[in-house]
């Protein structure tokens, strides 16, 4: 069976060159490695290197993609474009539908975000709480082991992964006395994280604030990582609390895997 970029040179069109630059992005995210060089771009394009290399050099300057030593992978630009989608799909609609009319959500900080890398990218966010207050935004950035969210996350990747972007010695961002200072202590919480499905943050991103991460459900192999977070204040956080909010974050997460995922 021909693959999608084969398919896309196969095709005419007005403009080969937008073809040809979608056709990157599709080889890209179809790679088992979601890394390739411009030798492994140029033969799934069937195009010259020359022509492969001004394809990437005009999406990398665009931030489309980005270069990882001598590898290309998608870029963080593709991420924003996919929130602003996003904003507008029914699915985000549906989130925040499903947030107003949970019993518990309904009340605090829901978000939902992404992973990239050693961080998380907020995709949408419902505020039912008035008063907690974020600073992250749409389209922010937090590192993985500040966050539920992240947490949950990464709790899904091989241990070989994890042991590559967090070593027992690499030392990890701080924002409270309560952080996780090391790569051994983030890889020992994800052995806890896989156990009870979800991911639980205690004051390690803001004192006096907590939130519980759940992964959403994806379909395949190549699927986003998405997931689903919750943050609520410490001084009314209870153990019947942290369970019903662990099972509606479920439910939402089930709702938003089959259109997400």
């Amino acid at each position: 069976m021909p693959s999608k970029s084969s398919e896309v040179r196969g095709n005419a069109t007005p403009a080969p060159a937008v073809t040809r630059a979608a056709a990157v992005l599709d080889v890209l995210a179809e790679s088992a490695s979601g890394r390739l060089t411009l030798s492994d771009l140029a033969r799934e394009l069937g195009i010259p290197k020359s022509s492969t290399s001004n394809l990437l050099q005009a999406l990398e300057d665009a931030e489309l993609i980005t270069r990882l030593g001598s590898d290309y992978a998608l870029g963080v630009k593709l991420v924003e474009l996919g929130a602003a989608y996003l904003s507008r799909r029914d699915e985000v609609r549906e989130f925040y539908r499903f947030c107003e009319e949970a019993p518990v959500l309904k009340g605090e900080t829901v978000r939902i975000a992404m992973l990239d890398g050693e961080n998380v990218i907020y995709l949408a966010r419902y505020e039912g709480h008035p008063a907690v207050r974020l600073t992250s935004n749409i389209g922010d950035k937090m590192p993985v082991s500040l966050s539920a969210v992240g947490k949950a996350l990464i709790a899904r990747l091989h241990d070989h992964d994890l042991e590559q972007l967090f070593p027992d010695d690499a030392e990890l961002p701080t924002l409270t006395p309560k952080s996780l200072r090391t790569g051994r202590e983030l890889r020992a919480e994800v052995t806890g994280i896989r156990s009870q499905g979800y991911a639980f943050e205690d004051e390690e991103s803001t004192l006096g604030v907590v939130s519980l991460g759940v992964a959403v459900p994806t379909h395949g192999s190549h699927g986003p990582s998405l997931g689903v977070s919750v943050t609520a204040l410490k001084a009314t956080f209870s153990d019947g609390q942290r369970e019903a909010m662990v099972q509606e974050l479920v439910g939402l997460s089930k709702m938003l895997g089959n259109p997400m995922g």
